[in-house]
């Protein structure tokens, strides 16, 4: 087997084990056993606008899948700006992408997270956060409040395990969208976005 070829598993087996002992540390936390596909990873991406002129915010990177994906789209990593809540995969991305802004920070206190940064608003969301493991109030509001933080039309994306939106499609100020059913995922990914209604 070729060098290369041996060092992308061990890299591939290195974030497994990384993601692995984060849900078995957090389960809330964290929303999946394995990491996104790369499959998963892409379309989550498609959805930026990379002549926007504005940053993306990404919520929840995890190991980096998304993160990576985000930045073969084409987007600059000084225009990435991403909060991750558990130390462990902060200290993984810091080191794997060193020019992206990786924040160490809870993404439902965005403000404190975001502070001193100079970053408030954002192209698009990008979310990986387990959102089904918090109450629907939490969820909307924190849906809310993204949608702020970007231009009218534009998305929060978000990555869901159930069978139906983690944001209630009740919600008057939120319309809600499917955007793909991705089975070549572990488990089975749905895609959402979130705009103002």
């Amino acid at each position: 087997m070729p060098i290369q070829l041996q060092k992308r598993f061990a890299e591939k087996f290195d974030d497994e084990i990384r993601f692995f002992k984060g849900w078995m540390d957090g389960p809330k936390t964290v929303g999946a056993i394995i990491p996104t596909s790369p499959i998963t990873a892409r379309r989550m991406a498609s959805v930026i606008d990379t002549r926007s002129g504005l940053p993306v915010l990404e919520l929840g990177p995890g190991t980096g899948a998304v993160t990576k994906a985000i930045l073969e789209k084409g987007v600059a990593p000084e225009s990435l700006v991403s909060v991750e809540y558990s130390t462990d995969f902060y200290d993984g991305l810091v080191a794997s992408f060193p020019d992206v802004r990786f924040i160490n920070g809870d993404a439902f206190d965005l403000d404190t997270a975001l502070e001193g940064t100079g970053f408030e608003r954002f192209d698009c969301v990008i979310s990986a956060i387990p959102l089904l493991n918090f109450p629907m109030a939490r969820r909307i509001e924190l849906v809310d409040r993204l949608l702020d933080r970007i231009p009218r039309g534009r998305p929060v994306l978000q990555i869901s395990y159930g069978a139906t939106s983690p944001v209630s499609a009740r919600q008057s100020t939120i319309a809600v969208k499917p955007l793909d059913w991705i089975v070549r995922n572990i488990p089975p990914a749905r895609l959402w976005t979130y705009t103002r209604a």
